[in-house]
């Protein structure tokens, strides 16, 4: 779509002689100073945090600890925080003309100087053929391969110049000329000189978050380089048939696979692209009008369960850091006004968007994209039904179900074909446990070691000990669409040693609850545990086990055993500190049949 625009209007005619500011400089003392007292204020706090720091070491060590323990953290503690700490110094010397500059000077040199912008866990670009992280267990300076934070802080360096360039060439130009050399040879000339990086979607077609994310801080680098428009308009049409290849396989309903914790750097990261190009062509540049981009941008308003709270199948943190700013611009954008009011409610503040990866664009939108008066929110359909993705999600009298097909071969998979999650009044009963801290493990052969992933902690249910197996071919059939929640086949989702003949599950929403209905059948007598992770510690009765707001109701037959499953990962403690609970409940020498189970809210 965006390729055959390209292909009829070439961009470099649409594009000014020179490029308006993105945001104002710090010798804009106004601009400034009118910030509201809660951002000032919050530039202080946030500057003195990490004042109180020095930049830290990035070790070779460090870095080499992704291939040698599988660690991530080792190398990206460091990593981030200097980039957290440039982004607070940066804005204590706008917010305030007298703040001393060495902050930002230090961060310069020091990013500048690192060997590679490049995280330990992404050092090895993953095409077919290509050497392996053990091949490569540092980063080779004369080979630099563009991945998700090398953008990022290319872009973060850009803002830097952008906003203090003056004040930075009068200690020295050397500065701003650093930036703008380490720029161009670590991002902008490998991205015009290859097509070889996967996410680019020439040597591979299988796209996600990658694409939409580099692509943007990118493009943001070419607004900020003062590069002639011959060369701009050239990055800029690049830029967009990259990302018109990964808007060509996301599915025509929009819906992530990824999860919605994984919207900022999807869709949100689309937002960013388009609206850049919108600014830089005068507005002449627009597709907020179509179908398909305006279903990704509504993606995270229809995941949204409340008070946080968001559908996290997948490896997406059931409570995820959203862009509030940016989910408002994307519905002032397509003039939704429920995601716009959504997007007020989660704006959040500075700290939140430099917690995680710090996000120096998104930080200066925040401060300079008005929340506003609050709109009345329109009218929507309380249901959720994506069947690209399989998604459902049904709303009544304060429940919330969540289900889903699918398949096992998803981006960011979790092995959870007909699971399904259950909230009462905005908090969670029947769960995903969803993501945990990255290592080596998350994205290799070892995966599915993972208990977090793996189909035996999720809410489906394991036959005759056998799991459901990871893979495209693993996937839910006949899947409808229920006025009250979901219909599938998953039988499927498992491999030949699980026995299945059929497996016919339906979820459904009820007054006060839910009904689960497994109709099965067997090729022999065999057992059949029923996986149910629980947010509340149960307690078992003779036919229920009582957890929290609901009672699970089930046969009387059936054997119930309870596991605390102690959360120990930090990612996961956000969401769900303390413990989850894992019911098993079993049926054995069983070849077929029709199992009901119920929630009752009490």
């Amino acid at each position: 779509m965006l390729s055959e625009y390209l292909d009829a209007h070439p961009l470099e005619p649409l594009l000014p002689d020179a490029f308006p500011a993105p945001f104002p400089t710090a010798e804009d003392r106004d601009a400034w100073e009118r910030l509201p007292a809660r951002y000032r204020r919050e530039i202080e706090e946030t500057r003195g945090r990490y004042a109180a720091q020095p930049y830290p070491v990035r070790r070779a060590t460090d870095f080499l600890a992704f291939v040698r323990t599988g660690s991530r953290r080792a190398d990206e503690d460091a990593y981030f925080f200097r980039r957290r700490k440039l982004c607070a110094a940066a804005l204590a010397c706008c917010a305030d003309e007298n703040e001393s500059l060495d902050d930002v000077i230090d961060g310069i040199w020091t990013l500048c100087e690192e060997t590679s912008w490049v995280i330990s866990a992404h050092n090895v670009n993953p095409i077919p053929g290509a050497p392996s992280a053990r091949d490569y267990p540092l980063p080779d300076p004369d080979r630099p391969y563009i991945d998700l934070f090398s953008a990022q802080t290319a872009m973060i360096l850009a803002l830097t110049g952008h906003l203090l360039g003056k004040r930075l060439d009068a200690v020295t130009p050397m500065l701003t000329a650093r930036v703008r050399r380490e720029i161009r040879l670590r991002v902008l000339d490998p991205f015009l000189k290859t097509d070889d990086f996967w996410w680019m979607g020439v040597k591979r077609k299988d796209l996600n978050n990658w694409t939409p994310w580099i692509v943007s801080n990118i493009l943001l680098c070419v607004w900020l380089s003062g590069m002639e428009k011959a060369r701009a308009a050239r990055c800029l049409e690049r830029g967009l048939r990259m990302l018109d290849r990964w808007i060509a396989v996301m599915p025509p309903d929009g819906g992530c696979d990824e999860g919605a914790g994984y919207w900022n750097m999807a869709g949100g990261a689309m937002l960013d692209c388009l609206e850049i190009v919108e600014t830089l062509t005068d507005g002449r540049v627009r597709f907020w009008q179509d179908e398909k981009i305006r279903n990704i941008l509504l993606f995270p308003l229809r995941a949204e369960i409340g008070n946080g709270w968001f559908v996290n199948f997948a490896d997406c943190d059931a409570r995820p850091a959203l862009s509030g700013e940016r989910i408002q611009r994307a519905g002032e954008k397509i003039g939704d006004a429920a995601l716009e009011a959504m997007g007020r409610r989660l704006r959040g503040g500075i700290a939140d968007t430099l917690s995680d990866v710090p996000h120096f664009y998104r930080l200066l939108n925040l401060l300079f994209h008005p929340a506003g008066e609050e709109p009345a929110a329109e009218s929507r359909a309380a249901d959720t039904w994506l069947p690209a993705l399989e998604l459902r999600a049904v709303r009544r009298n304060g429940l919330t179900l969540c289900c889903k097909g699918g398949h096992n071969g998803e981006n960011h998979n979790h092995n959870d074909v007909g699971s399904f999650m259950l909230y009462v009044d905005g908090e969670p009963c029947a769960v995903d446990a969803g993501n945990m801290t990255y290592t080596a493990k998350t994205f290799s052969g070892e995966r599915y070691t993972l208990w977090n992933v793996r189909s035996t902690y999720h809410n489906v249910p394991l036959v005759n000990g056998q799991e459901q197996r990871p893979g495209r071919e693993y996937a839910a059939k006949e899947v409808q669409a229920l006025p009250d929640g979901l219909a599938l086949d998953i039988g499927s989702a498992y491999g030949p040693e699980a026995g299945i003949l059929s497996w016919r599950r339906e979820t459904r929403l009820t007054e006060d609850g839910m009904t689960l209905r497994d109709r099965f059948a067997l090729g022999d007598k065999g057992t059949v545990s029923w996986v149910f992770m629980l947010r509340n510690e149960p307690k078992i009765t003779e036919r229920a086990l009582v957890s929290g707001p609901v009672a699970l109701l089930f046969p009387a037959e059936m054997a119930a055993l309870v596991e605390e499953i102690p959360v120990a990962d930090p990612r996961m403690a956000r969401s769900f500190p303390g413990s989850l609970w894992r019911a098993v409940l079993t049926l054995e020498h069983i070849k077929e049949g029709t199992i009901d189970f119920q929630f009752q809210r009490r």
